[in-house]
């Protein structure tokens, strides 16, 4: 059992970074003994650890000024296990990139203490959209809404701004350390800042996903940022992971109309809206602009659940949630093995308000409103395969392939449910629909059932903290995804 358990712990490392290939600039090294410590943060060059593959089976490696920085944090705490990777940047050449997606996984053992449970949430995007007159799901972006993914992505604004200087794509990252006081409350997180990032229209209709290959805005964010709290009950048996979310004020708009082939844009401030050099054409800010358009926002979230030889659902209110679009803005999605334990929790209810700061009534960003979110579970194929993910999507479906060279066993149970997500996952969306471009705040609670133990890990004699042999052929499937996304950013 334990070196079972120490085989899921691997997988756990490595199934979170095929999830999330996204990446600060001092690195850390990585060992398999980091794995054995109570906690850690680190910040590594995951292109490192491809170069070591790459020259180990001749393979090409990236050029050496290519890097993928991710920044990860671990606690290892009374049988529970947690692991969370957020992206810093990834640099190409002379281009640096934020996609500012994060992950948090757990493996624990379930309340019966029989099961091996791994978890996983990922932030995916912003996504904002205009309700139309067809909509059939009110205040949430659905399939007859106009909608708009909000990412950044390696592309060359130059034709954009003609006569006038691109914004940068890239953001400032800071990172908050984690930190603890009695070493069953745990607390991490990161900030981007001055996050600039392209919106393009997209469907996501299951039956037709798609985006525009056209982006129609610029925005920059002042920051949006990424707090997460983990508490751990030893008597209950309970993981509790609170996330804030901080989606800062929009501070800049660049809106992009198209005549035929030719783009024209227009920057839009808090002072009013400009030419790209500088001349003013009126005195409606982004506030006013982004009111009268009827903009909302709201940010998509992804989950996966495993648990060794057993099956999963997920049931909220009674009702099965998997594949549906269904409101749980009031309630709480849980996680069941197939024998119905429950074994996780994504709760929407305890924190179901929002806070919403208006800047142009208070600078200062001190007084806020409180509004009701609006959350439901969507159709998977609408995201899972439309265009825009497909980095991530690319990413995902090379997870079975890591876990076939750690337990063929566990692989012949998971490559159906993991390759194709209308199985494995569900994803959600938890909407913003009063904002206007102003500061939201919210905090959506996740919790894990588990099997704790009184006993803490001990920590493993000093060693090496190097890449080993053995865990390079582990992530053969990973290497792959690596390169994938790293083509895909090359090209665009």
């Amino acid at each position: 059992m334990m070196q079972k358990s120490k085989v899921v712990t691997f997988a756990l490392m490595v199934i979170l970074f095929t999830t999330n290939i996204l990446p600060v600039s001092a690195v850390d090294t990585l060992g398999p003994s980091d794995f054995e410590l109570e906690s850690w943060s680190k910040t590594i060059d995951f292109f490192d650890y491809v170069r070591v593959y790459a020259a180990q089976y001749n393979k090409t490696p990236p050029p050496e000024d290519s890097h993928a920085y991710l920044y990860l944090t671990y606690v290892n705490v009374s049988g529970m296990q947690m692991l969370y990777a957020g992206l810093s940047n990834i640099t190409v050449e002379q281009t640096a990139l934020t996609i500012p997606i994060q992950t948090f996984m757990m493996h624990y053992k379930s309340k019966d203490g029989l099961k091996d449970v791994v978890t996983g949430t990922s932030f995916m995007m912003l996504l904002a959209f205009n309700e139309t007159e067809d909509n059939n799901l009110p205040q949430s972006p659905d399939r007859n809404d106009t909608l708009y993914a909000s990412f950044s992505l390696g592309c060359d604004l130059s034709q954009y701004f003609k006569d006038s200087t691109p914004p940068s794509l890239n953001s400032k990252t800071e990172i908050i350390p984690l930190t603890t006081t009695d070493n069953l409350t745990w607390t991490w997180g990161m900030k981007y800042t001055n996050l600039t990032a392209l919106w393009w229209k997209t469907s996501i209709d299951p039956n037709n996903p798609n985006r525009d290959p056209k982006p129609i805005a610029i925005t920059r964010y002042d920051e949006l940022t990424f707090i997460y709290n983990l508490t751990i009950n030893r008597e209950t048996g309970e993981a509790t992971l609170n996330i804030d979310y901080y989606i800062g004020k929009m501070t800049d708009l660049w809106v992009i109309w198209w005549l035929l082939f030719i783009p024209v844009t227009v920057h839009f401030n808090a002072t009013g809206c400009y030419t790209l050099k500088g001349v003013k054409l009126s005195d409606e800010t982004i506030y006013d602009f982004l009111q009268s358009q009827g903009i909302k926002m709201s940010i998509v979230q992804f989950q996966s659940t495993v648990v060794l030889d057993h099956s999963t659902y997920y049931n909220s209110n009674g009702a099965n949630v998997t594949d549906n679009d269904v409101f749980v803005d009031n309630s709480t999605v849980s996680t069941f093995a197939g024998d119905g334990e429950r074994i996780f929790d994504a709760d929407f209810s305890s924190k179901r308000e929002y806070n919403l700061f208006n800047y142009t009534a208070d600078p200062t960003e001190t007084d806020f409103t409180t509004y009701n979110t609006t959350t439901r579970i969507c159709k998977i194929a609408g995201f899972a395969r439309n265009p825009i993910f497909q980095v991530h999507t690319s990413l995902m479906r090379f997870i079975p392939l890591v876990v076939a060279h750690m337990d063929p066993e566990l692989y012949q149970q998971a490559k159906d449910y993991l390759l194709d997500m209308s199985y494995a996952d569900y994803f959600y969306v938890i909407a913003y629909p009063v904002y206007g471009g102003y500061r939201i705040e919210h905090d959506p609670t996740y919790t894990a059932y588990c099997s704790l133990t009184q006993e803490e890990p001990t920590p493993p004699p000093d060693q090496p903290s190097t890449f080993p042999k053995e865990g390079l052929i582990a992530i053969t499937g990973l290497i792959v995804a690596v390169a994938i996304a790293y083509t895909i950013i090359r090209r665009r």
